[in-house]
């Protein structure tokens, strides 16, 4: 009977325990969440429950398995799969606290500064050091459950002498994805590129939503996502227009007739423009910048604030100059010369068309077919 209670009494004791500590730790961490409105960092603690929890019931049957005798028949295996849901409770833990603090500083840093691009630049180095950090831990925590294991334990000596061979061989084999992460915390601390930039790559134009260590995620315009390596970014050229001041200067262009009204389009962009809230009001024009035998090409320049912003400007004013062309001056929009050629008239045949070409009751001229002189009576 006593083999039966005590270990019933130390596994329900232990898990009571568990659920009273980490009940206490959860209430103490709400009122201080509730009194604290200016940092996040309580809320963000409570995150971390689950994992505690585990630690503190791990610990707790660890330190206790061998007087309870649970499982005496298995013994050494109970006491090894104790100790490795404690040490990936304890890195899961890590990480919540690490997330926590992490996250708390990005907000303070938000809220202390106005400037987007700041604000950008951190959120990005922030999201790779918690990637860093994730990884390095969870790392360390695979290695220290392998080294609970008496095989590997016996095998680390012979692992440590050929560590520098299997460096070399591993460098080799995983080249690009080293040069991907080495190109992941350049971008990172580099300030290249930054998460909500509006980029180029490859004629797509989209906005930066993800970056990784190997790896970049661009939002287009059409919700499409295109994923390529960061080592992109940094051997190949590419437009990042947040770069700077988001101000942008954008182009609209036409092929009208040479007849086109140009004094009154250029009152009439203004119009448009001053309709038009996108617009920033800095700068605008319009200009003949070449011209074809049947058209002349017609340039307009607009500003706005942003990227998102020209797009509507460029879309706004294309459309209603349009528009306005066409009911106002129809003249202006390019024309499609169909009119037969005239076979040109001889002076010395009375002006018949030249080569016995007679013209048809539909306005086109045909060339008469040649016969031979009829003989006969009468001739």
């Amino acid at each position: 009977m006593e083999n039966v209670l005590r270990p019933l009494i130390v596994v329900g004791g232990s898990v009571l325990l568990t659920l009273i500590i980490g009940w206490a730790t959860d209430l103490l961490l709400r009122k201080a969440d509730g009194r604290h409105h200016e940092t996040p960092m309580w809320g963000l603690l409570r995150r971390g429950r689950i994992p505690y929890q585990l630690v503190l019931c791990a610990a707790l049957l660890r330190g206790s398995y061998d007087e309870a005798q649970l499982l005496e028949r298995h013994e050494a295996a109970t006491g090894r799969a104790l100790t490795l849901v404690l040490i990936g409770a304890t890195a899961w833990l890590v990480i919540r606290i690490t997330a926590a603090v992490v996250e708390t500083t990005y907000s303070r840093y938000a809220r202390a500064h106005r400037d987007p691009a700041r604000v950008r630049r951190v959120r990005t180095q922030v999201t790779l050091i918690m990637r860093v950090v994730s990884a390095v831990v969870g790392v360390v925590a695979a290695a220290a459950m392998l080294l609970t294991f008496p095989a590997f334990r016996a095998a680390g000596a012979s692992l440590l002498a050929s560590a520098g061979i299997l460096g070399i061989v591993a460098g080799v084999a995983a080249q690009s994805t080293l040069s991907n992460m080495f190109a992941g915390l350049q971008i990172a601390f580099g300030d290249m590129v930054r998460i909500g930039d509006t980029v180029v790559v490859d004629g797509e134009w989209g906005t930066v939503e993800e970056i990784t260590l190997t790896f970049l995620t661009v939002r287009t315009w059409d919700e499409r996502r295109i994923t390529m390596p960061v080592s992109y970014f940094t051997s190949k050229p590419f437009e990042n227009w947040s770069r700077g001041t988001p101000q942008m200067t954008g182009i609209v262009y036409w092929h009208l007739d040479h007849m086109a009204p140009m004094e009154a389009m250029r009152e009439k962009l203004r119009d448009i423009l001053r309709e038009c809230p996108a617009w920033d009001g800095r700068a605008y024009g319009l200009d003949v910048t070449d011209t074809t035998p049947n058209t002349m090409q017609v340039r307009a320049l607009v500003t706005a604030k942003d990227a998102d912003d020209i797009w509507t400007v460029r879309v706004k004013v294309r459309e209603s100059m349009i528009r306005w062309l066409s009911e106002e001056h129809p003249y202006a929009l390019p024309r499609v010369n169909t009119a037969d050629a005239a076979v040109p008239r001889s002076r010395s045949n009375g002006g018949q068309p030249l080569d016995g070409a007679t013209p048809s009751r539909d306005g086109t001229n045909h060339r008469r077919l040649h016969e031979a002189p009829r003989t006969g009576p009468g001739r």
